[in-house]
């Protein structure tokens, strides 16, 4: 019992001691790297120890907001929200799945909350019910007037361009505003 205990002492004084250690892979925070570490452990106390540990400082560090901690669910639902924004901060929530290569997300779905054309440029300003704005930028003519509850596509186009389809009409050029 003592000498688990003096073990435990010693892995959580060592955990406090060293903030980000310079074996940390960059991008990964310090307090996984802790934890993920317990696995070359070879005693099964101390294992345990440091599992324990490394838990315990995690739990710390997540209440007190010092790391963040998202499921792959969440991050996308990040991406989504951004989609038509260049933000390379973004780039925490992007995953990397098998064989290291990066999910991207090229197109997203949504519905038209509200749309109304704009002044003498003629292009149509479209609301999504995310809260997204979208504006065109080309001169496309579309056909059936957008309206609330239609359906909206919007994919990822050349040069950083978007191209936005509501209700399956031809697509338009469209800049993210909002």
């Amino acid at each position: 019992m003592i000498k688990s205990r003096t073990v435990l002492m010693a892995i959580l004084a060592g955990m406090a001691a060293a903030p980000a250690s310079a074996a940390t892979p960059p991008g990964r925070a310090a307090v996984l790297h802790n934890l993920l570490e317990c696995r070359t452990k070879t005693d099964p106390a101390g294992r345990l120890a440091c599992y324990d540990a490394a838990a315990s400082a995690m739990d710390v560090a997540e209440t007190k907001g010092e790391i963040i901690v998202v499921d792959r669910a969440q991050a996308q639902a990040v991406r989504k929200q951004a989609f038509g924004f260049s933000l390379p901060t973004l780039a925490i929530f992007e995953h990397t799945g098998a064989g290291g290569v990066t999910e991207t997300m090229d197109h997203v779905s949504g519905v038209v909350a509200s749309a109304h054309m704009e002044g003498a440029s003629q292009h149509w300003v479209i609301k999504l019910v995310d809260g997204a704005v979208w504006r065109q930028i080309d001169t496309e003519v579309v056909s059936r007037e957008p309206k609330a509850g239609m359906a909206v596509e919007i994919k990822s186009a050349a040069l950083s361009s978007f191209l936005l389809s509501v209700d399956k009409q031809r697509s338009f050029r469209a800049k993210r505003e909002q």
